[in-house]
């Protein structure tokens, strides 16, 4: 398997990864702008890209991925909970669902909490073995915290679907499974992010406060410090959506 982390200067964090042995590769949270430096690199390694994950529709950037799926002609995979809210087709994800680029298995673990269609994405490297390796967890689990629960304005039952998902989908996993984050310091879609762009499970069970706490104590933490709105978010989720400019205006009139 190859594995390249892309950390922007937007403190977000994109992937590429895959099997060079078969020639098949997936990107993750690609900022637009950045769709040439993935067909350099699948160039580079002799890959083709066959599937562009979103791990949910971003608020705090203009998402590449439809763009470069377009490009290199693969499929556009969100979340199936943003049928009827996007407008372009898309490859319908579901929790559990495996995807495969080669030797590299890739399971959805659908992981609500951040935001209604927010996934982690499960990676196993079958030359090394079936069992998971590492977790890209999105906006759903940080270094040293976890994803703002208030973007769909009801951060009260979004955080207690984030805990639910935190200990349902990632925290009764092995404590060696390590996890890549889609942000690191510096980025407004959690409090308190730390600079590490990477961690384990286990290191996270132990150092991180929020997931010590019983689902009360958590929601109150996570909604106590809530760090302000990304600076033009409706703009960039309407983007991100699919939604024209005049359908922007339209919606504000």
């Amino acid at each position: 398997m190859f594995f390249k982390q892309r950390v922007n200067e937007d403190a977000s964090i994109s992937y590429f990864l895959g099997c060079g042995g078969q020639g098949k590769a997936v990107a993750v949270d690609v900022l637009a702008g950045d769709e040439a430096w993935y067909l350099e690199q699948a160039k580079c390694l002799n890959v083709a890209i066959t599937t562009v994950f979103d791990t949910h529709i971003h608020a705090d950037h203009l998402s590449g991925g439809r763009q470069l799926a377009a490009l290199c002609n693969a499929e556009y995979a969100l979340h199936e909970s943003n049928l009827g809210k996007v407008h372009f087709s898309f490859m319908r994800l579901s929790d559990q669902q495996i995807i495969m680029a080669g030797n590299t298995r890739i399971q959805v673990l659908h992981t609500p909490g951040h935001t209604e269609d927010s996934i982690c994405l499960l990676v196993s490297d079958y030359r090394r073995s079936e069992s998971p390796w590492f977790v890209i967890t999105g906006d759903t689990l940080f270094v040293g915290s976890v994803g703002r629960p208030d973007l769909a304005g009801r951060e009260q039952e979004m955080a207690a679907r984030l805990w639910d998902s935190l200990h349902a989908q990632l925290l009764n996993r092995q404590d060696d499974l390590e996890i890549f984050p889609g942000h690191q310091a510096g980025s407004s879609c959690g409090a308190d992010i730390s600079g590490k762009p990477s961690s384990t499970i286990g290191f996270e069970k132990r150092w991180n406060p929020l997931l010590a706490m019983n689902q009360h104590d958590f929601v109150q933490a996570v909604t106590a410090s809530i760090p302000p709105r990304p600076l033009d978010m409706e703009r960039m989720v309407a983007s991100n959506l699919g939604l024209t400019p005049d359908t922007v205006a339209s919606t504000h009139e």
